[in-house]
């Protein structure tokens, strides 16, 4: 890996973070959140946070891993963990997806992956599709890594924000996946009134025929199921996130700049004494001036002298 931290030292999601998925548990959890920010801030009832790591690096990890008190691993990860693979990452200055979309004569790189752009101009999203598509590549050591975290009985969820399925190819299950971006592994057709399902093995038959896959039925587009801008999360990302991020004794952040929400904000709904570790070429997650001025600092702390886990 380029770089990992303690914290105590692709495509982009389009859903809205406000985008009521889950309806009232969604408000409750939110609200839960918030209070327990409060208390933290106020300083109301609360004890200061454990401190599990006996040394906050690697090997403070490690031994944290082969004791008892860790059975419970929650992974995040993103388009970082398959640029080894051949996939390009989204943000990357000169090298990432979204540098790189100049033939397709885009409004702005992002139109790509815009649900309404798509309706219009579907054409350069299956072009690139192309590059995308799962089955041409093969998972690198970090998607084995979390296999070898299912094999020894420590993976409690995988939380992916990619769209390639090499989390599938390394063996994991869907019930050890949370897709929060969608996947290419079912397409439907666009038109309400028609829905279609169809499989990966038929989407790619059109795509790489260099043909925008159009419905048997009507002849609508039909878009894979990966969460464009303007598009809801699945629901099982909300249901699930609720249960697991209660109970996970470890949170591993691998590959991902944690730029788009919801999902970026999940590295503040772990317990206020669970470790964090960050792999990443480069720190991120951090709670802004403002909102640790407020005393918000439930974001990533490396370096501060607060950092505890």
């Amino acid at each position: 890996m380029p770089g990992s931290a303690a914290d105590s030292a692709t495509p982009p999601s389009g859903a809205d973070p406000d985008a009521e998925a889950e309806g009232g548990s969604t408000e409750d959890s939110d609200m839960e959140l918030l209070r327990n920010l409060l208390a933290r801030t106020l300083g109301l009832g609360s004890e200061p946070p454990e401190r599990v790591l006996d040394e906050l690096s690697l090997t403070g990890i490690a031994r944290f891993m082969q004791s008892e008190r860790c059975r419970r691993v929650v992974c995040m990860v993103g388009a970082g963990i398959s640029t080894a693979a051949g996939i390009p990452d989204f943000r990357s200055p000169e090298t990432g997806l979204y540098a790189n979309l100049g033939r397709y004569d885009l409004p702005y790189p992002e139109a790509i992956f815009d649900i309404s752009y798509f309706k219009q101009h579907p054409e350069p999203f299956f072009a690139l599709a192309k590059e995308l598509l799962p089955g041409q590549l093969k998972p690198t050591v970090c998607h084995y890594f979390m296999r070898l975290l299912k094999e020894k009985g420590l993976l409690l969820r995988c939380y992916t924000q990619n769209i390639d399925t090499l989390e599938r190819v390394a063996g994991l299950q869907p019930e050890e996946l949370v897709e929060a971006h969608g996947t290419f592994q079912t397409a439907h057709c666009l038109r309400s009134s028609c829905r279609h399902q169809y499989d990966l093995s038929w989407v790619k038959e059109k795509i790489f025929s260099s043909l925008v896959p159009k419905c048997d039925k009507c002849q609508s587009v039909v878009k894979p199921d990966i969460v464009f801008f303007g598009e809801n999360l699945p629901s099982r990302f909300f249901s699930l996130l609720q249960s697991d991020f209660q109970k996970v004794d470890l949170l591993i952040i691998m590959g991902t700049s944690l730029q788009v929400q919801p999902f970026a904000s999940l590295v503040s709904r772990v317990p206020a004494s669970t470790p964090r570790l960050l792999i990443n070429k480069e720190k991120t997650g951090q709670s802004d001036a403002f909102m640790s001025l407020m005393g918000f600092g439930c974001g990533m702390d490396f370096d501060s002298d607060k950092a505890y886990r």
